[in-house]
């Protein structure tokens, strides 16, 4: 699985990025992948090259490269409970300085660029994320609705609950899948955000995942939940399957 390591020029400077892509001479529909709030690790790649093994030419951009190269903080090889303080007292500032705005800005040329690779190929493109990341890529999709096709959050917050969310959602053209966790999402909520998809007339499938935690795809975490994870796939692929046209 041929994988590089690459910079997309945005208005503040160069993001670095992790890309993994099928191993044939042929273009292959892009997806822009945002990491949770970690960010980029060997966990990351590894779920990478594993979409890309399904025909896929995957992007991975650091998000906080406002801050640094990847690694932008030092993380432990497994980031269990002890780990967590220091990690998020590190961590937090940094997401809370990646303002919507940057998410935006960034979004528009991490596309740019991704759909100007010689193996990715004409069409729309999808996007997903984890954790904060699946706020980004909601935040991507509205932002470019005659681009992105396909959307898909897992574990992650949608956005603000009411108007914000709301003004979200009806921009949203893309098919969505959001994958939650059990202990980030009340049936009553679910409730609640379902019926404003519903309102906003978009395609999706929006469920709590059983028995999990926030996190549950995260393999180095103590969130983790393989049979989580697997369901992870049999909804992401079908997703992607559906409304992205391979070579």
């Amino acid at each position: 699985m041929p994988t590089k390591t690459l910079l997309i020029p945005t208005t503040d400077g160069q993001a670095d990025a992790f890309a993994a892509f099928p191993d044939r001479a042929e273009r292959h529909p892009g997806v822009l992948m945002y990491a949770d709030g970690f960010g980029i690790r060997p966990v990351l790649r590894e779920m990478a090259r594993q979409l890309a093994g399904h025909g896929y030419y995957v992007l991975v951009p650091n998000s906080f490269y406002r801050h640094g190269p990847t690694p932008v903080i030092e993380l432990p090889e497994y980031i269990g409970e002890e780990a967590r303080p220091a990690v998020f007292a590190q961590l937090m500032p940094l997401i809370e300085a990646h303002t919507a705005e940057h998410v935006l800005s960034d979004a528009e040329a991490y596309l740019r660029f991704l759909t100007a690779q010689p193996e990715v190929g004409a069409g729309p493109v999808a996007v997903t994320g984890y954790c904060i990341g699946g706020l980004y890529a909601m935040r991507t999709a509205a932002a470019h609705p005659g681009q992105v096709a396909a959307v898909a959050g897992f574990h992650s917050p949608v956005s603000a609950d009411g108007p914000e969310r709301d003004r979200l959602l009806e921009r949203i053209t893309a098919e969505i899948h959001l994958g939650h966790a059990e202990t980030d999402m009340t049936p009553e909520a679910l409730g609640e955000l379902n019926q404003a998809l519903d309102t906003a007339g978009v395609s999706y499938t929006s469920e709590i995942y059983p028995g999990t935690l926030h996190g549950f795809t995260m393999s180095d975490t103590d969130a983790f939940n393989p049979a989580a994870l697997q369901h992870h796939w049999d909804r992401l692929l079908p997703l992607l399957d559906r409304t992205l046209a391979k070579s």
